[in-house]
């Protein structure tokens, strides 16, 4: 059997909220205590207000930083007048994951029931940089990089994941 190595990725962690602060911030932390446990490199992480302009152009910097693989976010998929996490994003993305949505739903519905159609929850690639927008609640945060995300960054994933496609995606990109 030809067992796959470990590739290690440079994750960047987005929090967006208007009242979290570093020592408050339950869902920024977790995600980077996951990602780091899983054996990536975390290699920046903001807190920023609820302000589409100031999100976009967050998820913009890191984007385009050719050190950053991809990026997680915490905060802003529900659909409160603030909510606008989606909408920074979405200009973004050069390819939608639609299924990442549909599945951390369907998986959030056995923890939450109904409640989980108030989520936003969405994923991309945006040019060469994968981004994912998960809910602000540490339990949220859990599932979706227990469940898909970290297993989906992992190079040992079968039958494919999304760290073995990295070089495709940035030669084609590039």
């Amino acid at each position: 059997m030809n067992e796959r190595d470990f590739v290690p990725i440079k994750v960047a962690v987005l929090t967006i909220s208007d009242t979290r602060t570093e020592e408050t911030d339950r869902s920024g932390a977790q995600a980077v205590e996951l990602l780091t446990a899983a054996g990536h490199e975390i290699i920046a992480r903001r807190i920023i207000a609820d302000e589409q302009e100031a999100i976009s152009a967050q998820f913009g910097e890191w984007i385009v930083d050719p050190t950053v693989d991809a990026v997680i976010s915490t905060g802003g998929t529900g659909i409160t007048t603030r909510d606008v996490t989606p909408e920074a994003l979405e200009p973004h993305i050069t390819k939608p994951i639609p299924g990442f949505g549909e599945l951390f739903r369907a998986l959030s519905y056995e923890e939450i029931t109904t409640s989980t159609i108030q989520s936003r929850a969405t994923g991309g690639l945006c040019g060469s940089t994968l981004v994912f927008a998960l809910p602000g609640s540490p339990g949220a945060v859990r599932l979706a990089l227990e469940r898909i995300i970290i297993p989906q960054l992992d190079s040992r994933t079968r039958p494919c994941n999304f760290v073995e496609l990295m070089p495709r995606i940035r030669a084609s990109a590039g």
